[in-house]
């Protein structure tokens, strides 16, 4: 088992141009995600991201609300049209009273590639074997949960269509 990376992959059954919209748009991406942005996704440039409970499932929304409004600064570090979305971001900082600024950062990769079948989604986190150590296995573990669940939350925004 690589406990520096984690890697998820869908298969979603939409066409690639409104894959990407529900991936790149970051007031798309957060209505599935969990979270409100402050800013469009650009690369280069730091958006902060306050989480607040998915639209698309009341189950996750329920789960969420325990960190409801703690918010993260997302760096946006590539945006490549209907094919990779990139960013870093502190992983699993959802402890109220806790400064994660002086942390290293994951490098979490979305990227899209067209199939027969749809397109395939592949999620990658990187980095997590510089966390610190007490922090470590916890974010790893929550995150690999956490992103298991993400690929079932834009499978299901995606089915509803454009009525989200």
């Amino acid at each position: 088992m690589n406990s520096d990376r984690i890697e998820k992959e869908v298969t979603l059954r939409a066409p690639l141009d409104r894959v990407w919209r529900a991936i790149a748009n970051s007031d798309e991406f957060g209505r599935w995600f969990g979270v409100r942005f402050d800013g469009p996704f650009v690369a280069g440039e730091s958006v902060t991201g306050v989480i607040t409970p998915t639209e698309v499932d009341d189950d996750v929304a329920a789960a969420q609300q325990p960190h409801a409004g703690k918010a993260s600064v997302w760096q946006v570090v590539a945006v490549e049209p209907q094919t990779r979305l990139a960013f870093r971001r502190h992983p699993y900082a959802v402890e109220p009273d806790a400064d994660y600024a002086a942390e290293p950062t994951t490098l979490v990769e979305f990227t899209l590639t067209e199939t027969a079948d749809g397109v395939l989604l592949q999620i990658v986190e990187s980095g997590f074997d510089a966390i610190p150590a007490e922090r470590r296995a916890a974010a790893f573990e929550a995150n690999s949960g956490g992103w298991e669940a993400q690929t079932n939350l834009v499978r299901k925004y995606l089915q509803l269509g454009e009525r989200v």
